[in-house]
């Protein structure tokens, strides 16, 4: 298994550890519970295996199927178990959530029809700025917003929530319409 692939794995079996992390109360560091800390950068470290891995597996031409499959899998799995999470905290409201989890069910679903096509649907920018914001977003809501709390109480993870749902909706569309002749003679 070359590098990039060991690096999927490891943000996969990361979202365990950031589970975990949740069982424990270390207490506060001024307004921030300790284990959000700690689940923060779990968080960090797993997204940025993401970049890592994508960037390794681009310049040392090592991009394999396991790669393509496994990769966009571990980001949903990743930013759906964060989400449940922050649902669970009261940092993110469930239907924010639910329209997260249906857009990357259903882009996940269109990856498969387009396979037995045998078509690989590869990550378009809006998907990217998509996964980039839900992440940062994901980093700061667990934070409570710091740094930007000290000074401004600038909300800047709800912020980067919303924008992070404008581009998974238009992501999302963007994908169907681009590879809508999938469903061309099965409807």
């Amino acid at each position: 298994m070359n590098l990039p692939n060991k690096l999927t794995v490891l943000r996969i079996l990361l979202i365990p550890l950031f589970l975990v992390i949740f069982s424990f109360d270390w207490g506060m560091l001024g307004d921030v519970p300790l284990t959000h800390i700690v689940a923060a950068i779990i968080f960090a470290l797993a997204s940025l295996t993401d970049w890592l891995d994508g960037y390794l597996a681009r310049k040392w031409h090592l991009i394999t199927n396991f790669g393509k499959f496994a990769d966009p899998l571990a980001d949903k799995m990743l930013v759906m178990t964060a989400v449940i999470v922050l649902v669970a905290l009261k940092q993110t409201p469930a239907w924010v959530a639910s329209i997260i989890m249906m857009r990357e069910l259903t882009v996940t679903g269109l990856r498969l029809l387009l396979v037995e096509d045998g078509e690989v649907l590869g990550a378009a920018w809006p998907g990217k700025i998509k996964t980039a914001t839900q992440m940062f977003a994901i980093i700061f809501l667990l934070l409570h917003n710091f740094p930007f709390s000290l000074a401004t109480n600038f909300p800047i993870g709800e912020v980067l929530l919303y924008v992070a749902l404008i581009f998974t909706v238009y992501s999302g569309i963007d994908y169907f319409v681009k590879n809508k002749h999938v469903f061309k003679g099965s409807m």
